[in-house]
């Protein structure tokens, strides 16, 4: 019997406290060999990290996949330039909404697919105002409040 390696599911908690979402849109990444080796061990930090368009393709900026501990002189920058593949079509929504409104695109989540590709998850999102961010934590302490009332009464 062998045991089924579980892959890490990489999520930027920050991103939904900071942006109210519009749209989800799933990206494929272009990595190198040894990035794709530290995802896969969850070395990755997303917190800083957008997208934006040059030439009318998408790219990530500031995505940190930290250095390979087994590589050796071929290693990864951490912090380069990545690109993400959408359809075409997709590209042009999404350049066409972020020109007209204020919105931004936001990476939420990596992941892998069924295939064990990995895929990016970027939302189409609009930044939160002071107050916003007050009511979300306000309704966050009553969720919590609600549930720890339940729980004692079980």
């Amino acid at each position: 019997m062998s045991k089924k390696f579980e892959l890490p599911e990489i999520v930027n908690r920050k991103a939904r406290f900071n942006y109210e979402f519009i749209e989800s849109y799933k990206a494929g990444l272009v990595l190198t060999g040894t990035e794709i080796k530290s995802v896969k061990e969850g070395k990755v930090n997303m917190s800083d990290s957008f997208c934006y368009f040059r030439n009318g393709e998408l790219w990530l900026k500031n995505l940190h996949i930290s250095v390979y501990s087994n590589g050796s002189y071929a290693n990864h920058e951490p912090l380069r330039l990545r690109k993400l593949l959408l359809q075409k079509r997709e590209l042009r929504k999404l350049e066409g909404k972020i020109k007209e409104k204020g919105l931004t695109i936001i990476p939420y989540k990596i992941f892998f697919n069924e295939r064990g590709i990995a895929k990016i998850q970027i939302e189409l999102a609009k930044g939160k105002k002071a107050y916003d961010k007050r009511e979300t934590i306000k309704e966050r302490d009553t969720q919590k409040e609600i549930q720890r009332v339940k729980k004692a009464y079980r």
